[in-house]
């Protein structure tokens, strides 16, 4: 697997060997923010929607861990923005903001994608 793909598209890999040790766990912690995201993205998009607030703020703190640990950080610090606004029950500023989330998630999981496949 060409790591190179991670890296250019922003990915601190090292972030993610430091908690995670090395290359095979890290690939397959990838997998699973991959099958997790299939669930949670429509999950948050659902929970928005209802204006459930808690349940979003529960997913929202989720992505903003997983992103953490894998090295995504501005995936992680847009999920932690969501993360407080959802506490505060914000729901304007969530839904101004949501997009922006999905895109950087989505971006995040098609990168993680053509790596895995390379």
């Amino acid at each position: 697997m060409n790591t190179e793909i991670l890296t250019s598209n922003g990915v601190d890999i090292n972030k993610g060997l430091e908690l995670l040790g090395d290359m095979e766990m890290y690939n397959e912690t990838l997998q699973d923010f991959l099958t997790e995201s299939e669930t949670r993205i429509p999950k948050i998009i659902e929970f928005y929607n209802a204006q459930n607030m808690q349940e979003y703020s529960v997913l929202v703190h989720a992505m903003k861990s997983d992103s953490k640990y894998l090295g995504f950080d501005k995936l992680a610090e847009l999920s932690y923005n969501h993360e407080m606004a959802s506490k505060e029950n914000n729901i304007e500023w969530c839904g101004q903001n949501l997009e922006i989330l999905l895109q950087e998630a989505n971006r995040i999981i098609s990168v993680v994608k053509t790596y895995l496949e390379s």
